[in-house]
């Protein structure tokens, strides 16, 4: 008896065993984490502009120019103005100075592209005294802005000979409300 006992058990267990792989693994379960973040308003220079080394100025009609890019991280409508003061005017010996003209263009133009309008040819002394505005477009977080310069010496005049340095600042700012 104790053999069948063990045979029907062993044919019990090999039954049972068979089964299981058809019954199936019991179905997958999930578990879900909902993640989140904000990104803060974002106004920020990559690095300022690459100084600007222009010709030298070899005669007395001459007007030189020349141009740096920098980039300007943005999320949000920003405007730009600059720095109107002497240190702006291009200052060389004696305290001699040349004319100094500032220009500013943007790589978009605020509606498809973040951008704005390009600013002409301005005095430094009221080069962006008005802001310049700055049009976040949606998907469109970066604006590279083109700084212009260019000097000449004053009408009827000759400027002394020798280096002339001046240092202009663009400041960005959230634009108003």
């Amino acid at each position: 008896m104790g053999q069948r006992i063990l045979r029907v058990f062993a044919v019990s267990a090999f039954v049972l065993l068979a089964i299981r792989p058809v019954m199936g693994q019991p179905a997958d379960d999930d578990a879900s984490c909902a993640i989140g973040v904000t990104v803060a308003d974002v106004m920020e220079w990559e690095s300022n502009f690459t100084p600007i080394t222009l010709a030298d100025i070899t005669s007395q009609a001459a007007t030189v120019s020349d141009s740096e890019s920098a980039t300007l991280y943005t999320n949000g409508d920003v405007d730009v103005t600059a720095d109107n003061t002497t240190a702006a005017q291009l200052t060389g010996p004696d305290s001699d100075v040349l004319v100094t003209e500032y220009r500013l263009t943007y790589d978009g133009d605020g509606v498809t592209d973040t951008g704005g309008s390009t600013v002409d040819w301005t005095a430094y002394d009221s080069f962006l005294s008005s802001a310049s505005s700055i049009t976040h477009a949606s998907g469109d977080g970066a604006v590279v802005i083109t700084l212009n310069v260019r000097a000449s010496n004053p009408t009827g005049e000759m400027s002394n000979a020798g280096a002339y340095s001046a240092t202009q600042t663009l400041t960005a700012s959230w634009a108003g409300p």
